[in-house]
């Protein structure tokens, strides 16, 4: 049982993986959030706000995972 939590743990991440489930959240949410702002208060430009902050961010995860690629292994302690 600790020697398959071990062997489990040595796998490298799957950092594009990360990155896709990302991208959908973000593709899913953005557009929500615009539509929440069209069907109530317009006077302010709100959404604007979050897509910006949120696209740099998806932006940096992808250069993170595409750009300067590293893998990353999680080390198992033994407790």
């Amino acid at each position: 049982m600790k020697n398959q939590k071990h062997m489990a743990a040595m796998y490298p991440i799957n950092q594009t993986k990360g990155f896709r489930i990302h991208l959908l959240v973000f593709l899913l949410t953005i557009p929500a959030i615009w539509i929440i702002w069209y069907f109530t208060d317009r006077t302010y430009l709100w959404p604007f706000w979050q897509t910006a902050a949120w696209t740099v961010g998806v932006f940096f995860h992808y250069l993170g995972v595409f750009v300067f690629k590293k893998t990353k292994t999680i080390k198992y302690l033994p407790a």
